[in-house]
């Protein structure tokens, strides 16, 4: 029996505005690779500022895959991104490219890496029963999982309906606690010599670049954009509209929030979800650390030699 040659895999995590698509491009460009998407709402097109998708003309001729995939009716999910990613990884990497994984999801890249265990399909009718609680009593669901798996509830924000719904119909249809089915055997990814390059860059410095990001992002349109998105048909509360930026343009739009009031609340919360994103990434294995920002000469220099001593 041949067995198949293990092939290298890079991957470039770490917080939201810490330059991870700059080194992937550079990386990219310096060994012939091509980069993965890992950014949950990046999936879906046309959510373009919010998401800090980059436009076609800025991706230097790099192949990028994996980005606006889903529309309005859309329900992706972390088994639809390992599963879609697996097969990009496998086409690059036949065509002798290097993958590069880049972004910051950690469930999608988990969802990658270590795959996800098996879990009942979804119920439309039971799904929809849900969201129609959620959106008449919003901190409904959460006591609902709180009662049912206070393991599984304390995990999960009170606010994120779609993780609360999930969470609550595998339960449901299992006729058992969310974490017990999480916990069955999983189906790792195999084939890959996996390299894990994590940026870290200064906490202060990373919280003003993302406070001018978030300033920049309604500068640019994003209330516009979110009202040419829900005028395509997504909802306001799907997933993607749900998502950092998105969900304030949406109080802007419904007369909930000033401008300059959602902007603030924009960045709060995009500064708790960059130390969230550190917390989760931090319980990742084998991963070497750069102490800065992607578009910083030494980390590049530095990531540069990671990946030469790796490959061959």
């Amino acid at each position: 029996m041949t067995i198949a040659p293990i092939k290298p895999l890079l991957v470039i995590f770490g917080p939201t505005a810490s330059g991870k698509s700059e080194l992937a491009l550079k990386l990219a460009a310096r060994f012939d690779g091509e980069i993965v998407n890992c950014d949950s709402v990046q999936i879906y097109r046309d959510f373009n500022i919010g998401s800090a998708k980059l436009a076609p003309a800025e991706r230097r001729g790099i192949p990028h895959h994996l980005i606006d995939m889903a529309g309005a009716r859309d329900h992706f999910t972390a088994g639809d991104y390992s599963r879609l990613a697996r097969k990009a990884l496998a086409v690059i990497s036949n065509r002798n490219k290097l993958p590069i994984v880049c972004g910051g999801t950690g469930f999608y890249l988990r969802a990658l890496l270590d795959g996800l265990s098996p879990a009942p399909a979804r119920s439309h009718r039971l799904r929809e029963r849900l969201a129609h609680i959620a959106r008449s009593r919003r901190e409904s669901l959460h006591r609902l999982l709180r009662r049912a798996d206070p393991q599984t509830a304390a995990r999960i924000h009170a606010n994120d309906h779609q993780k609360l719904i999930r969470a609550i119909e595998m339960a449901y249809l299992e006729r058992t606690v969310t974490s017990e089915i999480q916990s069955r055997p999983r189906d790792p990814l195999t084939g890959y010599e996996i390299l894990k390059i994590g940026l870290n860059p200064d906490r202060k410095e990373l919280y003003k670049r993302l406070d001018a990001r978030s300033e920049e992002m309604f500068a640019r349109g994003l209330v516009e954009e979110t009202r040419s998105l829900l005028q395509q048909g997504y909802e306001p509360d799907s997933k993607p509209m749900q998502s950092l930026g998105y969900r304030q343009a949406l109080a802007v739009l419904s007369g909930a929030e000033t401008l300059d009031a959602a902007i603030r609340l924009c960045q709060t919360k995009t500064r708790q979800y960059a130390k969230r994103q550190m917390t989760w990434f931090r319980s990742e294995s084998n991963v070497h650390w750069l102490q800065g920002f992607g578009s910083d000469p030494e980390v590049v220099e530095e990531a540069v030699g990671l990946v030469t001593s790796s490959r061959y």
